[in-house]
């Protein structure tokens, strides 16, 4: 497994990485577990905070400097890019001003006595990430890690080794003690050796099915509590009473961030068959003028897909779509030339027994459905492998948290683009994953929640 930055706008091999030894990565496993057993993971919280308040300012510091990296490694708009860089800024001070609050005692009102639950760390975590938002990824698990005392062992995609490299060492520069986040170039088996090993207590991942499934086995297997996000095929409803240009707005822009890589994006349309004509006829002229070239261009509205493995298997997912029935409406194929570049892409009448019904298209590639009624919204939605999150759009906010509350995702969010928070919890439901990143549910993943009762 090479770790390389290769610029996806035109395919040249900028570095190559040097890999990890079983030797170094022993190494790192033991600093991890030192670190874990000592004062700074069993005391006092409060350095630990100061580190995150640290990182924050070296990240505003740096910002220009790591989206510049970013648009440069995997591809996403400068824009995008600085929009990441400052979320991983807010997670970083939101759990500097919040995990003390998080994980301070609860009581709990018993009739056997004076009751508390307490929250400690359990150990070594090992994350696993992908490269879509290559620091965000990582700061999810880190603030709350941190915070909470948890030492992690970290394996970045293979795309973005700059991005690792360059935010292990702002966690460095921030004061974190050796140990505390490791940033290490291995292969799955080695990742698979880790999570064997009695001192590592947990492992998150984001990612593939196939990976999240791996993992999940390992972990099972030798008793290690884990978090999984594998993607999802969110639905993007438009009710007949929606504001046509809200939704839309909101549409292009999910469907077209990140080019379309990124798993809460919009990528089943759902639209009321009164409003479906001219949603699709607005939707496809939008996706039509959007301007395509190089992601560090300001104006550049859809830039190359991550990598060339990328761009070719998604060419290929639409080509057995339509082999299998759909109507191409728009686009489906690689823009020739430098880079990894796709046309925006519209299938439509997409059947169930096409695999595309089931898929989760990572690109710029839209699916059309007409429905007659809320009920088959429903069913429509639900009737899918994944569940991480949706959006609906409609003027009657009480119809639309009725249909919120009946698909089965992990989030749903109306009148707006599925987006993130520090303060919101992230993870889905069915192969979407599980457990939650994020908010107060995610620094509680990986603690101890002790019970203490002194009796009566």
């Amino acid at each position: 497994m090479a770790y390389e930055t290769i610029n996806p706008t035109t395919n040249e091999l900028v570095k190559t990485y040097p890999e990890h030894t079983d030797q170094q990565m022993e190494e790192a496993l033991a600093a991890a577990h030192q670190l874990y057993k000592s004062e700074w993971s069993k005391g006092s919280i409060k350095p630990r905070l100061e580190v995150l308040r640290k990182l924050a300012d070296i990240i505003d510091a740096r910002a220009e400097e790591l989206a510049q990296i970013s648009t440069k490694e995997m591809g996403k708009l400068i824009g995008e890019s600085r929009e990441e860089v400052g979320i991983i800024a807010q997670i970083a001070r939101f759990y500097a001003d919040n995990a003390e609050h998080f994980l301070a005692p609860a009581p709990i009102k018993s009739a056997l006595g004076d009751a508390w639950v307490e929250h400690h760390p359990i150990g070594v975590l090992v994350a696993v990430e992908p490269w879509n938002f290559p620091y965000y990824q990582l700061m999810r698990v880190l603030a709350p890690a941190l915070a909470a005392g948890n030492p992690v062992l970290a394996k970045h995609a293979p795309i973005v080794p700059h991005c690792a490299s360059v935010f292990e060492e702002m966690v460095t520069a921030a004061g974190a003690p050796k140990g505390a986040w490791t940033n290490l170039f291995i292969s799955n088996e080695q990742i698979a050796t880790l999570i064997a090993d009695p001192r590592v207590q947990g492992a998150a991942m984001t990612g593939s099915e196939r990976a999240g499934s791996a993992i999940a086995a390992q972990a099972g297997k030798h008793l290690k509590k884990s978090t999984l996000e594998m993607g999802g095929n969110d639905v993007f409803v438009v009710l007949d009473d929606a504001d046509l240009d809200k939704a839309l707005e909101a549409g292009v822009f999910s469907r077209l961030h990140i080019a379309g890589q990124e798993c809460i994006c919009a990528k089943r349309f759902l639209l009321h068959e009164k409003i479906a004509d001219t949603f699709l006829e607005r939707f496809t002229a939008a996706l039509k003028s959007v301007k395509i070239g190089d992601p560090s261009d300001e104006s550049t509205r859809l830039g190359p897909l991550s990598s060339a493995p990328a761009r070719d298997n998604l060419a290929a997912q639409v080509k057995r779509a339509v082999e299998n029935g759909a109507t191409l409406h728009l686009g489906g194929k690689p823009i020739e030339g430098k880079g990894n570049f796709f046309e925006p892409t519209i299938l439509t009448n997409v059947k169930r027994e096409n695999p595309a019904y089931f898929e989760e298209f990572f690109g710029p590639v839209a699916q059309i459905y007409v429905v007659k009624n809320d009920d088959e919204i429903v069913e429509l939605a639900n009737d899918s492998h994944f569940g991480l999150s949706g959006v609906v759009f409609s003027q009657d906010i009480d119809r639309a948290r009725s249909l919120a509350s009946r698909i089965e995702t992990g989030a749903v969010w109306i009148n707006t683009f599925a987006s993130t928070a520090p303060e919101l919890p992230f993870g889905g439901v069915k192969r979407s994953g599980y457990g939650r990143e994020l908010s107060e549910l995610g620094i509680k993943e990986f603690v101890n929640q002790k019970l203490v009762l002194v009796k009566q």
